[in-house]
């Protein structure tokens, strides 16, 4: 049995060591998720300036969006092949060009380049009469709802680091990522799922950092979800639930008579209420990820199979889900078998990683609509950069790096539906019109979520942080 809690510092000290133990013993033998809970404990010792860092906090301003689905590419989409038609590519195909291109200067074999043509059509569709590629026939569809943009520009043609810029902002240092600050900015809408979670098969470019949290508290870092028969490890409790309850009970009554001691430390509190958060996370969590109970019509609608547990089509339908519970921020990452976007040695690469997610991400648009969520649900597109409209030979199969220009588009809350903004010169090479950077597109997801990207700051090391550093602007054309 535990002591009662004195007045006396030994005495105090040994029951603290006693509730620790138990704290330790509780979630070795039946809480979840390890990770999440060692942070918990580590923050103990730190700072209770911000008491409950996923409480919900009130926007700067009104919001358009309430959460964000983040669809992130990995490897590099060529804009030429994809949403930027470019037909003076296919009547001038095979001209020399001179540019002092990063990814071209003083290489080997590169002293001459060409221009490339596209190897798939591109036609209207919709009111709009958006033109989209022959490679995404199913967001093809929805062009109605989507603002375009043809004129993205980002600062370097390496993936890891134009990766992690199109996360955090910062092209060359580990900073928050986008849903951090997003989590950081608003908190959790429901305490029993996380505010912010990237799903993904697999590692890209830049690794955790591009869901991670760095110097905001650690309750902001996104929850990795591997799609497969155990999407979040180590969730099923390690005893029965009675038994789990009785430790619960037991350890809230050892809680408050802690905190009886202690009224004015309001960090105690949160941290109660953290034990509690992890507790129900057992029940919260395998439910948003039990599809049995959706329709065959909403499976055929996202092109996915009954029990099946991979694929991008089940990592639309979970975001859909996940966010009709409260999770702020979304981000499905394309690192699935099927490659990546990095099509150096053939192009073709991109029909098959299209059919991939097409229909899926498509499903996931109309199934939002259908539903009232895309009202208030702000869909993101992108990819870390494009692809060369040239390569050292006409007929060369592939296509190299390319950040002086890429397409990406946005859907829902508060976005300006059927437009088209920005556009590049006429073979796709540099941006002509309506530039928007990586930092101009933070800018305007975060407002869009009711954010000032200029207000929502971190003081760290002395310095006031914010991801988009001293840069970026609000497109304003984008919204409605």
């Amino acid at each position: 049995m535990t002591r009662a809690i004195t007045s006396t510092a030994g005495d105090q000290q040994a029951s603290g060591a006693t509730r620790r133990q138990f704290f330790r013993s509780f979630v070795a033998g039946s809480l979840l998720l390890p990770g999440i809970m060692h942070e918990l404990l580590a923050e103990e010792s730190a700072s209770g300036a911000n008491i409950d860092p996923l409480a919900p906090r009130p926007a700067h301003f009104p919001a358009k969006a309430k959460r964000v689905i983040f669809l992130f590419m990995t490897g590099g989409v060529s804009h030429v092949d994809t949403f930027d038609p470019k037909p003076k590519l296919h009547t001038d195909v095979g001209r020399e060009v001179k540019l002092d291109h990063p990814e071209i200067q003083n290489r080997p074999g590169y002293e001459h380049i060409f221009l490339k043509r596209p190897q798939w059509d591109f036609h209207p569709h919709g009111q709009s009469g958006t033109e989209v590629s022959t490679l995404f026939p199913h967001v093809a569809e929805c062009v109605d709802d989507i603002a375009l943009i043809r004129s993205m520009h980002t600062d370097h043609s390496n993936h890891y680091n134009a990766t992690l810029g199109m996360h955090t902002g910062s092209f060359a240092f580990a900073r928050p990522s986008i849903g951090s600050w997003v989590s950081y900015g608003l908190g959790s809408e429901n305490r029993n799922l996380p505010s912010f979670v990237t799903i993904a098969p697999a590692q890209t470019y830049a690794g955790s950092q591009v869901y991670a949290s760095d110097f905001l508290p650690g309750a902001h870092q996104g929850t990795l979800v591997v799609p497969g028969d155990e999407p979040v490890a180590n969730i099923a409790p390690r005893v029965p639930l009675t038994r789990q309850e009785m430790e619960l009970a037991t350890l809230a009554k050892m809680n408050r008579r802690h905190q009886a001691e202690r009224p004015d430390d309001a960090l105690l509190a949160a941290r109660i209420k953290s034990f509690e958060t992890a507790f129900g996370m057992q029940m919260a969590v395998p439910d948003a990820f039990d599809l049995s109970r959706e329709t065959d019509a909403t499976l055929a609608l996202y092109g996915l199979e009954r029990g099946s547990n991979k694929g991008y089509a089940w990592q639309c339908l979970v975001a859909r889900r996940l966010i009709e519970r409260g999770v702020r921020f979304v981000e499905l990452i394309d690192t699935g078998s099927s490659g990546n976007w990095d099509s150096h040695g053939d192009m073709m690469d991109h029909a098959r990683l299209a059919k991939n997610v097409d229909q899926p991400i498509a499903g996931l648009l109309k199934d939002l609509k259908a539903r009232g969520l895309l009202d208030d649900t702000l869909i993101v597109w992108t990819t870390e950069f494009g692809r060369t409209p040239f390569n050292n030979s006409a007929d060369a199969k592939g296509r190299e790096h390319h950040n002086w220009a890429f397409s990406s588009w946005l859907a829902g809350a508060g976005v300006k539906p059927g437009i088209v903004h920005g556009e590049t010169d006429e073979y796709g090479v540099r941006v002509a019109k309506d530039p928007v950077h990586v930092h101009d597109f933070h800018a305007t997801i975060l407002h869009l979520m009711g954010l000032d990207h200029q207000r929502l700051t971190y003081r760290h090391s002395g310095r006031d942080y914010r991801l988009t550093d001293v840069h970026g602007r609000v497109v304003h054309e984008l919204l409605a």
